[in-house]
């Protein structure tokens, strides 16, 4: 069983969108099975496999405002430039607003992530890279 500590830890190590899929890999270790994500407040939700939640709010994180419009292409541009490393993690929460993402889903068993807009429809589902 995974506690705060262990994914604060975890998450300590993520400076850009590069980082993610070595931070999806420590916490699938630590037995996490999903986690959701909330762009407006940056709260995170880590559930096991008995959904068993622990949560994860950030130290310092402003309130963002979600657009109410939802932009697909908005989200995979901001994605491409993160994933290379190009932004960090507040600043593509705040592209993610921008793009209506409400919050995204990690499924790690699929290992997908899920982007959704506020109504839950889907924008954006990636494959997680393995390392």
């Amino acid at each position: 069983m995974f506690t705060i500590e262990n994914i604060r830890a975890a998450e300590s190590k993520i400076k850009t969108g590069a980082d993610f899929p070595h931070f999806i890999k420590e916490i699938k270790e630590m037995g996490v099975k999903r986690n959701d994500v909330y762009v407006s407040n940056g709260l995170s939700i880590y559930f096991d496999d008995e959904d068993n939640a622990q949560q994860v709010s950030p130290d310092a994180y402003p309130t963002l405002i979600v657009n109410t419009e939802s932009s697909s292409d908005k989200l995979a541009h901001a994605l491409k430039i993160h994933q290379k490393g190009g932004t960090d993690y507040f600043t593509f929460c705040k592209q993610a607003a921008d793009a209506g993402v409400e919050k995204w889903v990690t499924d790690l068993d699929e290992m997908t992530c899920t982007y959704l807009d506020a109504d839950g429809n889907e924008l954006v589902k990636e494959t997680i890279p393995t390392i």
